[in-house]
């Protein structure tokens, strides 16, 4: 039987991908200077390179969840539609989409009992989210139904490596990940943090390395620490907060050592590069751990 997948905006996924499995995304939203935006569209392209410029000129910006009454509406017309609905959703441990929305989903399987509707919180964001909803995508494709789809998303998206870098520490601070002293000491000295996302779906700084390409190469590493392998055999996500050379480079880097040949970039979305900041960059793959 015919099921939907439904996610949010903050797994980062191109159009392309998009379109071509057919998915149905949850734009979260943000607001600069009082003015509310949407972080996704359904075919329209947001400029994120003006997003990044505004956050470098000191623009104040602030988040929030997708807007309940029109997820509600996307995801009862598909229940109308005679679809069954699997959602796979932002980590809990960094926004309160993923419980808001599977309230949404409880009343929902509560009025439409004829359907499945059914959830899994990713305990993941940006492209490791995005990477879980394309693996679900893939297995829906091959004809797999969305009990079995689930299950799979549910046993491996504690294998979801995310590890990310910043070059600017005062935007952490501001998002409450690291104190002011610490960023301001690691603007001064250059020192960049290398981060993950862990277990219960928290960005966890875990070294700090003095220098942008040393960070970049850092996540490499640890890509060669605990990829599965056979890692060449991987599709590899790679996400960045206008950062395109840095991505690029870091996609060669990755190339070289483990031969991996599907590679997708994408740009790093407006709800988690507004905590984060431009030049993030971020590499996610399967992994014996995160």
């Amino acid at each position: 039987m015919a099921f939907a997948i439904v996610t949010d905006s903050s797994c980062n996924l191109t159009e392309e991908i998009i379109d071509q499995f057919d998915l149905h995304i949850l734009p979260l939203t943000f607001m600069v200077d009082g003015e509310e935006y949407h972080s996704y569209l359904k075919g329209e392209k947001t400029d994120l390179s003006q997003f990044y410029r505004m956050m470098r000129e000191g623009k104040v910006i602030t988040t929030s969840l997708p807007n309940l009454k029109e997820s509600r509406e996307l995801i009862e017309g598909l229940l109308k539609d005679g679809q069954d609905v699997l959602y796979l959703g932002f980590s809990s441990g960094l926004s309160g989409t993923f419980q808001a929305i599977d309230l949404i989903l409880a009343e929902l399987a509560a009025a439409y009992p004829e359907r499945t509707v059914m959830s899994v919180d990713t305990l993941a964001a940006s492209g490791g989210e995005g990477l879980l909803v394309w693996y679900a995508a893939n297995k829906r494709a091959e004809g797999a139904g969305i009990q079995e789809v689930h299950d799979w998303v549910e046993a491996n998206k504690l294998h979801l490596a995310h590890w990310f870098t910043v070059d600017d520490l005062m935007f952490l601070f501001r998002g409450g990940r690291v104190s002011r002293t610490s960023a301001w000491a690691g603007t001064l000295l250059n020192i960049k943090p290398v981060m993950h996302v862990d277990d219960e779906g928290h960005l966890i700084p875990l070294e700090k390395v003095r220098g942008r390409k040393k960070a970049l190469k850092a996540l490499v590493d640890h890509m060669a620490q605990t990829a599965n392998a056979p890692v060449d055999a991987q599709t590899v996500f790679i996400t960045h907060g206008d950062c395109l050379d840095d991505a690029e480079y870091v996609a060669e880097l990755v190339r070289e050592r483990f031969g991996v040949k599907d590679i997708m970039i994408n740009w790093v979305d407006p709800v988690i590069g507004a905590h984060s900041g431009p030049g993030t960059m971020a590499l996610f793959f399967l992994a014996s751990e995160r």
